[in-house]
């Protein structure tokens, strides 16, 4: 669990722009002052991560990422985030793995991976989303 302050940034990757716009709507719901941001893919979210385009960095305290996407899925990003990204920016960060999908192979292998701090399964709501916070965050005030 993260003792941080506040969950201050949630970054969804998730292919589908609907998901990620219910995800936004489920978590202002909650009525935290979070910044909520989105990627399409997980090359996005890494570049995200790294800062890549972005004049300031905005580190996301979670990321909500979605397995199954084009261009580079959930299994890749998280290939390339445990490459690319530094362990002080990791030890920030809060992974959510998210799925459709009821795959037990997936599901082991994400409880399995040390980044990987919770696995989800979609379609999400704002009940969920609490949860998660709550558990991973537990200064957080919902």
């Amino acid at each position: 669990m993260n003792n941080l302050e506040r969950l201050n940034t949630i970054l969804l990757v998730d292919d589908d722009d609907a998901s990620n716009f219910l995800h936004s709507i489920f978590i202002n719901k909650l009525d935290m002052d979070v910044n909520i941001n989105s990627a399409l893919n997980g090359q996005e979210a890494i570049d995200f991560i790294l800062g890549k385009g972005q004049e300031q960095l905005e580190l996301p305290c979670m990321v909500m990422l979605d397995l199954r996407m084009p261009v580079m899925d959930g299994w890749q990003f998280m290939n390339a985030y445990e490459e690319l990204v530094p362990k002080k920016l990791k030890d920030q960060i809060t992974i959510v793995l998210v799925t459709i999908s009821d795959n037990k192979e997936d599901k082991e292998r994400a409880i399995a991976n040390q980044y990987i701090a919770d696995f989800a399964q979609k379609p999400l709501s704002d009940e969920t989303f609490k949860a998660l916070i709550q558990k991973h965050y537990s200064l957080a005030t919902i």
